[in-house]
């Protein structure tokens, strides 16, 4: 995808998420939207466009690597599933960035689209882009949280996955207890083998 290509992809995003508080809930579903990875850099042409959202759900509901209750329908309006985006889903109660999800840059909130953020953008003033940054010990300490609340899912998710009545409830929308397995276990390992890394560049160091 082309650089301009995908900041216009961006805009119209934002302009998706604008929509989602169109609907007549007490508090909207989506509340942030970010953008991190390729784009930032100035890469041309890039993989994929890296987007990040913030979800009015508790921690424990949004683990790592899952598609939590209430997703479909954002994929969905967003048009998330046309290509060339990769997402990921966070809790608006915790910081956004991670291991993954590095320096990144809020282009919509409820407030609107940060006009700023895309103009600077389209202008390649990349050193402009207000990046929330973190430090190695904050990433850190944000892996080993995350590692713990994917260990419970995925114990939570074997124990449970040959229950009739489990099995029922996480099926749907296009998804299967197969689905729910491998995210379970996708995430688990890939934050053990980030925890893995930082432990050995501390030990290295």
């Amino acid at each position: 995808m082309r650089y301009r290509r995908a900041v216009e992809k961006l805009r119209s995003l934002a302009d998706g998420c604008g929509h989602t508080t169109r609907l007549p809930v007490e508090e909207p579903f989506l509340q942030e939207a970010y953008v991190f990875g390729e784009l930032l850099e100035g890469g041309d042409p890039i993989e994929n466009l890296s987007v990040a959202f913030a979800l009015n759900l508790p921690p424990e509901e949004v683990p790592w690597c899952s598609e939590p209750p209430g997703t479909p329908w954002l994929v969905d309006m967003l048009r998330l599933d046309k290509g060339g985006i990769a997402y990921w889903w966070r809790s608006r109660h915790e910081p956004v960035w991670n291991h993954v999800i590095r320096e990144p840059v809020r282009f919509w909130s409820l407030a609107g689209t940060d006009e700023a953020v895309l103009d600077a953008l389209r202008e390649r003033r990349l050193a402009d882009l207000p990046r929330l940054k973190a430090s190695p010990e904050q990433v850190r300490h944000r892996i080993a949280t995350d590692l713990d609340r994917t260990l419970a899912r995925l114990q939570t998710v074997h124990q449970r996955y040959w229950a009739h009545d489990w099995r029922r409830e996480h099926r749907g929308d296009g998804r299967y207890p197969e689905n729910h397995l491998w995210e379970a276990t996708h995430g688990y390992l890939d934050l053990l083998d980030a925890a893995n890394h930082f432990r050995e560049d501390a030990e290295n160091q």
